[in-house]
């Protein structure tokens, strides 16, 4: 039986991507089918780190991960991307590995496709829940119920201001579990839209829309409850004329039902895992959808 033909990409380099590598990794999502979200890659280059393996061809990256740490014990995952041509040879494994080695003792979480769930399965990633991606445009209900409108008329719901985000970084860490100050300064430049729900002048919540692909992607959507959080929708809906997408925790049941009557559409769902820990830290409650999705 003749031997396997030696990879040449085996032992490439894995390096730290900087913010020059921003049309690079655009490419790689173009490459797999993705948005190319220059927007989101220049976020995640700034607020995490990403690692990357240069095509031994010249032709831009042959991979791409990125990690974003929130203090010594918890890290988030993503963009995990291997060229179409490098498919299926073991790089995604090997940038994993390299990830979780580098990741020390934190905690590691990940929103994984069905394709790539195997992958974090026997790297020793285990289940902790699921997100349900919902779009199109948002259509308010011709009427409401009696128990909604008068949940929603406790709740005002107004742009974002500078002097709004202490508060913002404080129910943010308390429902996250864990400080993402880093991130979230960053979010009033990175949105084009923030709002903010308050109830009698207590904060009640925080939702941005960004562009993503000729859509506003809805994230972080942190709320006390479901009304709160379709308010926060709401708003942001009103104030575009594009498409929404947004990825909700399906535990919230009565919110993506809430969403669906309004005429958004479900899409392809993602598996939330972890490593190192049984599930995400914070409140998942009140955590409905995360900043951005993408693992692969």
């Amino acid at each position: 039986m003749p031997s396997p033909l030696p990879r040449p990409h085996a032992d490439a380099p894995i390096r730290r991507l900087t913010r020059g590598d921003l049309v690079p990794c655009a490419d790689l999502c173009e490459d797999r089918g993705w948005p190319r979200d220059e927007h989101r890659w220049g976020l995640l280059l700034s607020a995490g780190t990403g690692y990357g393996i240069d095509d031994p061809e010249g032709k831009g990256l042959m991979a791409t991960c990125v990690v974003t740490s929130y203090g010594p014990g918890l890290a988030a995952v993503g963009m995990l991307l291997v060229a179409e041509r490098y498919a299926r040879q073991g790089i995604a494994r090997r940038l994993m590995r390299h990830v979780i080695e580098v990741s020390g003792e934190s905690s590691l979480s990940l929103y994984a496709t069905e394709a790539g769930r195997p992958l974090y399965e026997e790297l020793g990633f285990e289940t902790a829940g699921r997100a349900e991606r919902l779009s199109g445009h948002f259509q308010p209900p011709a009427t409401a119920s009696g128990e909604r409108a008068a949940a929603a008329s406790a709740v005002t719901v107004r742009p974002a201001t500078a002097e709004d985000l202490h508060a913002m970084l404080r129910l943010d860490a308390e429902v996250f579990g864990a400080d993402r100050t880093h991130v979230l300064a960053r979010l009033p430049a990175f949105a084009d839209h923030l709002r903010v729900a308050e109830d009698h002048g207590e904060f009640a919540g925080y939702a941005a829309a960004w562009p993503s692909d000729g859509v506003h992607a809805i994230g972080p959507l942190i709320a006390r409850e479901a009304s709160t959080a379709a308010a926060l929708i709401g708003s942001l809906a009103e104030a575009t004329d594009r498409p929404l997408r947004v990825d909700i925790d399906a535990r919230h049941q009565g919110l993506l039902e809430r969403l669906k009557e309004c005429g958004l559409r479900s899409g392809s769902g993602t598996t939330v895992m972890t490593y190192r820990a049984a599930e995400p830290p914070g409140d998942w409650s009140r955590r409905f959808a995360p900043l951005t999705v993408a693992t692969g």
